[in-house]
């Protein structure tokens, strides 16, 4: 069990990261969809890479994992209720909803 949340720390923190960094232009048109300013989608992806990598480093260092994947599913109910606010449709609200599943498992785990 161990080795599998693990991997969903890895998968998360990839997820993430590949999100905020390679699919920025998504981010861009959302954040304006929700109507928020540049300086808040500018923190909360500095917020997400940094919680993304402190669950990578989780792998190796067990303390680290419980907060991070906490403060991560934070946000990611943040999403879900940014993305139910402009009722968006379901496949849209999927990722931030697995990734918030995620989130949970992980912390779960971590007690």
């Amino acid at each position: 069990m161990e080795n599998l949340v693990k991997l969903v720390q890895i998968a998360l923190a990839i997820s993430v990261a590949y999100v905020w960094i390679f699919r920025f232009h998504n981010v861009l048109k959302e954040f304006k969809q929700f109507e928020l300013s540049d300086l808040t989608r500018n923190l909360i992806g500095a917020t997400k890479i940094s919680l993304a990598t402190l669950l990578v480093v989780g792998v190796w260092h067990s303390s680290l994992v419980l907060i991070p994947s906490i403060l991560m599913g934070l946000l990611m109910m943040g999403a879900q209720y940014f993305h139910f606010k402009i009722s968006n449709s379901l496949i849209k609200r999927l990722p931030s909803l697995i990734l918030l599943i995620l989130c949970a498992f992980i912390a779960f785990l971590s007690i």
